[in-house]
């Protein structure tokens, strides 16, 4: 009996922390949400729209989010894809687009080499703090890039055939948010 009870007590304990382990991953801000949720201060949101994103299947709108919270100012590349059911947002803190940017070159390196492979599967991506990856995939013999926007949820893709308007997209926001820090 008291075996019984010695293992429903280790059972109970570890749900118990296997819960507020998933609790503490599922608080988990972004950079955004950190920049924006503070409170006693009062935030100023200003856009600058940039060149639209033309995916395979949609367009998706690029702009910089300018945040004044405080004496805090903070500078987010977003990308805003229509969706059936709502919008999907990324939103890319500028030292975060400069490693994306990166990132993006080494990526463009690699391709060529994944799709000689001639794997059943492979995919190559960057992902930021906040969740935004980058990357392709390699199916057939074909690869295939995307951008997924947010981390959770469905619907939150873009694939991308054109890398020159990625590569000129992302180096637009880059130039906007430097001449709007001078």
């Amino acid at each position: 009996m008291k075996k019984s009870i010695t293992i429903l007590a280790m059972v109970i304990t570890a749900f118990s922390f296997s819960q507020e382990v998933k609790k503490e991953i599922e608080k988990q801000e972004t950079k955004i949400e950190k920049f924006t949720s503070q409170t006693g201060v009062i935030t100023k949101f200003t856009d600058f729209n940039l060149s639209d994103l033309k995916s395979s299947y949609t367009v998706a709108k690029t702009r910089i989010r300018k945040l004044n919270s405080g004496d805090h100012v903070g500078y987010f590349y977003q990308i805003q894809k229509p969706g059936k059911y709502g919008e999907s947002t990324a939103s890319i803190e500028y030292s975060d687009l400069l490693e994306l940017i990166k990132a993006f070159n080494s990526l463009k390196t690699e391709v060529d080499k994944d799709v000689s492979l001639n794997p059943d599967y492979l995919e190559n991506k960057f992902i930021t703090t906040d969740g935004f990856q980058l990357g392709y995939f390699v199916n057939k013999g074909k690869a295939t890039w995307y951008m997924r926007l947010e981390k959770y949820g469905s619907d939150k893709t873009l694939y991308i055939k054109d890398l020159e308007k990625i590569d000129a997209n992302f180096n637009e926001a880059k130039n906007k948010i430097e001449e709007l820090q001078k």
